[in-house]
């Protein structure tokens, strides 16, 4: 499957209110990425059961899908916005910028 194919399916299956506006999508996002910390977090601490690799593997997924449909609310296809990541990433390692704080270093 290529980034055009996933972002048809999260198009044929992305059902919310306000369709086509980001903020559902991006509430969404933040949910996902704080479940995320959440089971890195319980392995830290060394819970018992540890979250599993599938445990992950499943939030990394619910993350993709918000952050598609981000994407394409915005106007965006997930092409789009790998290109444009690699095009920043390799202008701040060519400049040898890569690490440091802010967007536009």
């Amino acid at each position: 499957m290529n980034f055009q194919e996933y972002q048809d399916f999260v198009n044929e299956t992305a059902t919310y209110p306000n369709r086509g506006t980001s903020t559902y999508p991006a509430f969404g996002l933040v949910d996902e990425v704080g479940e995320l910390f959440g089971k890195f977090k319980r392995r830290l601490r060394g819970d018992n059961p540890q979250p599993t690799d599938e445990d992950i593997l499943k939030e990394l997924g619910d993350i993709l899908w918000y952050l598609t449909e981000c994407a394409h609310c915005s106007g965006f296809s997930l092409q789009d916005v790998a290109e444009a990541n690699i095009k920043k990433l390799r202008d701040r390692h060519a400049r040898g910028v890569q690490f440091g704080t802010g967007d536009n270093r």
